[in-house]
This record gives C-alpha cells, structure tokens and sequence, in this order.
C-alpha cells in the first residue's frame, strides 16, 4: 500500500495526539515495534512519539496496529486523516452490511475503500426489499477474494445471480444461506465452481421447497472439501443427500426440523462416509433404523438426538456398540419413555470415553446412573431435565460415585434437599450446580451445600450463589422471570458498545434461564458462560 500525504483537516490536535499515542502503546504491547527504526522505538519506549513522527510508520505496521483496536476505536482513528482513513479501510477483512435495495448504488464506493474484505455478511429486514442480482454480481467482482459470506433474507436473489457469484468467488470457504428464494440450480452452481468450500449451512431456502420439481444438489468440485453441513428447516431436505453423501471428508452433520424419512439417507450417508465425528438429529422423522446405521462410524464423537420419538432403546444400544470413542451425548425423549435404563446402561458399557451428558425427558434411575458412573470415569458435565425418575436416591448415588464430575445441572426433578445434602458430601471435583424448577430444594438446602462447598457456584431458580473462595464475599443475583427478548435484540446488543465480560455473561446467564423453550441449549450456554468466567478469574 503506498503512503498519502497526511491531513488533519477538522480533527482537533489533541484527540489526534490521544489517538496516535494510544495507537503506539498497543504497538509496544504488541511487540510491533520491530518494524521501526531503533530510533522510532526508543521514542515509543519513552513516550515521546508525537504526531511527526508516526508519519514515519509504515502502511502494514499502522495497518497491524488497528487490527488491534476495538470497532469504535478503529472508526475514530480512520479520521485522524486521509492516510489513516486508507489504510484503515484497506486492513479491514470483515464487513457486515444492510441489503436492502439501496445498497446498489453504494456497492462501488464502499468496496473501493474496503477492498480487501475476505468476510462479508449481507442481512436485510424482513419488511424491506433486498438487494437482487445486479448488486450480488457487483459485490462479487470487488471481493473476488471472499473466503465466507452470510446472506439473510436476501429474498430478490435468483438462481442467475448465484451462478455470477460462484463463478467470481471461486476461493469461497463458508457459505451461509438463511430465508432466501433461489433454489437448486443456484447452490449447484456454489458447489461446482468453489472447489475450497468447507462449510454450507442452509435455513430455510425457499426455492427447493418443491419436492416434485426440485433437481438434486450434486456433489460438485466442493464434495472433497466439504468438512460440515447444516440443513435447518427445509421442506425438502433430502433434495442435498446427493452432495451428503459424495463429501468424504465429511465431519459434522446438523439436520434440523427436516420434512421427509431419513433411515435411508443416513443408511447411505454412513455407508459412504467413515470419519463423521459429529451428528445432530434435531425433529427428524428417524427411527431406530437410521440411529443403528450410524455404528458404521467407529469415530462419532458427538451426538445428538433431539426430540426424534421413533428412536429406541435397541437404535442407542446399536450404536453405541460400535461408537466406543463417543465424547458427547445428548438426548431429548420427549417424555416418550422410550429411552430408558436399558440404552444407557448399552451407552455405559461401550462409551467409557463420555464427558458430557444430557438427558432431557428421560426416565432413567439409579441402576443406569451407577453404571454410567462406574464405567464412564470421565464423565465431567451431567445434565438431567424433566425427568420423573430423578430424586434424592439417584442424587445420592451421582455423588458416592461421579467423582469426576464437575459440572451437574438438574431441572423438574423430584429432587429434596437431602439430595443437595449428598452433594455438599461427594463429587469432589464438582464446581457448579444449577438447580432449577425442583419444588422440593429450598434455600436451606442451598445453604447446606454453600456451607459445605464453599469453592462451589451454585444457582437456585432465580437466586445465584457464588463464592469464589474462601475469603470471598457472597453474590446474590435476583433474576426476573420475563420473556426472552427477540432475536434482533439480542444481535443489537452484541453489535453495541463494549461491556466487561461479566456482564455479558450474567446476560447469558439470564437468556438461558428465562428462555425454558430449549433446555439443550439453555444447558450448554450456562456451562459456556461459566467457563468464560472461570477462565478469567484465573488470569
């Protein structure tokens, strides 16, 4: 990049200066400062560099220096003056637009100042008329080196502007596709002409909803990069089994809310690919025919099975007797009753490498619980929800015997105090416990545990109780039970200004609590957010 003369016109000299000499700390933190002279970096290590001398920075050093900075400070330094401004825009590789369908016309000048965008996200209002074809082409001629693009709602795209697309993004890796109205020939054209395509998420795309006259999505040049698909509320989803099953190198595979039977699919899907290391069966008609096919791979590590009521006991124990490397669990029943001690007792024998498990309406008792226990010795998050069977004997018997369990989360269970009694005595590599919607745990019984732990984080409905050693004070959180707010709010408040990490989680912490609609992902988002905290507090 070469070097414009530097203008300060309409920028005060005293927020220039700030600018400049926070921009030149960040480099002595950095270790940047091997670009300059040994002259540039004693006036650095002294605190002595002032606006004549930062001239002197060359463009990818100031260029390095901003990929440092936060968003709001980066914005203001792009106006310090023409020189910043250019190199600002020319460093930056991530790019989120509104698509709306005045976008067209400032497609150029944007993409003249940001030219070297390799991630782009194009999201428009459900309300709006999206951005069609000719901007889609446009874009594609100025980022020719996009490695990801996100579209949302782009409802005006056709088949005609994907096929442009592809042809001119050939170095595409992750495509994401979510409410748009092309159809099959479109993502054929993706996954002939980007032979470096590793990740394909599609949500519903409207276009192939037609299963009579929708053409199948072929493997193409992508089928041997290709390492994770998603497929998420489809009318016909069996449409991309082609392109499934003809990527080899396939490791994730997530279908959600499909339409259609998918034994066969999977039947072909595991027959063709060996290294799947990770599936996600979420309201899928599947029965235990296709839960069976998946012991042909011997390297599943995760797997999920949510709310897929035709699976039973015989389809877990099928494959959990060839899936002996399996990490992560999580079953929803649904309250079907069809999963019981019989599969997980099958799960406990063959599994011994399971760390995480969620059980989410499934009526298991103490007998599954102490073989799970004896076998699984690395079992380290447990999570049960919604089950009948849970009570203070099985609590009991999780702490004599999961004793390298760290992580337990119990929700609408019949479960007393004297089960959070046997807690506060066993388990003693645990470090949290959420109790949630358990009528018969009261604060006493939290007291006891808290009394007994104190090193111990525990949530009790909507009082938190954390005590972070033993000199530590105690936190009491008080959540309210309201709502959870829409999606767009939550995406406006991630994209605000910045805010400690703290409350970013606390915020998470009450998403998950107040949401009640999906306990897998309330769970998970918990055990995220504590590990985030618990990583910063060791810092």
């Amino acid at each position: 990049m070469g070097q414009l003369p530097s203008s300060t016109a309409g920028v005060p000299s005293c927020r220039r200066n700030d600018v400049i000499y926070q921009s030149c700390g960040s480099m002595a933190q950095q270790d940047l400062t091997v670009f300059l002279s040994p002259l540039m970096r004693k006036k650095i290590d002294d605190g002595l560099c002032v606006a004549n001398g930062i001239s002197n920075l060359p463009d990818d050093c100031l260029a390095c220096v901003f990929q440092f900075l936060a968003p709001g400070d980066r914005k203001r330094s792009s106006l310090v003056c023409r020189r910043w401004l250019e190199v600002e825009g020319q460093s930056r590789h991530r790019l989120s637009l509104n698509a709306q369908s005045d976008l067209l016309s400032a497609v150029p000048s944007l993409f003249s100042r940001f030219d070297a965008v390799t991630k782009l996200s194009l999201k428009c209002d459900r309300r709006s008329v999206s951005i069609g074809d000719d901007a889609l082409i446009l874009i594609s001629l100025r980022c020719q080196n996009l490695t990801r693009l996100k579209l949302r709602s782009c409802r005006q795209l056709t088949d005609s502007g994907m096929e442009s697309f592809a042809m001119n993004c050939k170095k595409l890796k992750k495509l994401s596709v979510g409410s748009c109205t092309f159809g099959a020939k479109g993502m054929n054209a993706v996954v002939d002409n980007c032979s470096s395509l590793e990740d394909l998420s599609v949500k519903r795309l409207r276009g192939i909803a037609d299963g009579g006259s929708t053409e199948p999505i072929r493997p193409g040049s992508a089928s041997s990069s290709l390492k994770m698909i998603s497929l998420k509320d489809l009318y016909n989803g069996q449409c991309f089994a082609p392109l499934i099953i003809g990527s080899k190198n396939l490791k994730t595979l997530r279908l959600f809310r499909c339409s259609g039977e998918w034994d066969g699919v999977l039947k072909l899907v595991t027959n063709n690919i060996k290294g799947l290391s990770e599936m996600h069966l979420e309201r899928l008609q599947v029965t235990d025919i296709g839960i069976a096919a998946l012991s042909n791979c011997e390297n599943l590590e995760i797997l999920h099975l949510i709310k897929t009521p035709e699976c039973t006991n015989l389809g877990l124990s099928s494959m959990a007797e060839k899936c002996k490397l399996l990490r992560k669990l999580h079953i929803d029943g649904w309250k079907t009753n069809k999963i019981d001690d019989e599969g997980l007792i099958s799960v406990a024998k063959h599994c011994t490498n399971l760390q995480e498990l969620v059980l989410i309406g499934v009526n298991l008792t103490r007998v599954s619980i102490s073989r799970l226990a004896s076998n699984c010795q690395k079992l380290e998050r447990l999570a049960l929800c919604g089950s009948e069977t849970i009570g203070d004997a099985e609590i009991s018997c999780i702490a004599a015997k999961c004793t390298a369990l760290r992580k337990l989360c119990i929700k609408s269970c019949p479960v007393s105090d004297h089960g959070m009694e046997a807690l506060a005595l066993g388990c003693p590599n645990l470090v949290k416990v959420k109790v949630k919607k358990c009528k018969g745990v009261t604060c006493d019984g939290v007291g006891w545990l808290r009394a007994s732990r104190e090193s111990l984080a525990v949530n009790l409905d909507a009082l938190v109780v954390e005590n972070q050693n033993q000199n530590a004070t105690v936190e009491v959180v008080v959540e309210e039970q309201q709502p959870p707010p829409a999606a767009s709010d939550i995406g406006g408040r991630a994209n605000g200004g910045s805010s400690s990490n703290r409350r970013s989680t606390s915020l998470k912490a009450r998403l998950g609590l107040t949401s009640g609609r999906n306990l897998v992902s309330c769970t998970l988002r918990r055990w995220s957010s504590f590990n985030g905290a618990s990583a910063s507090q060791s810092h």
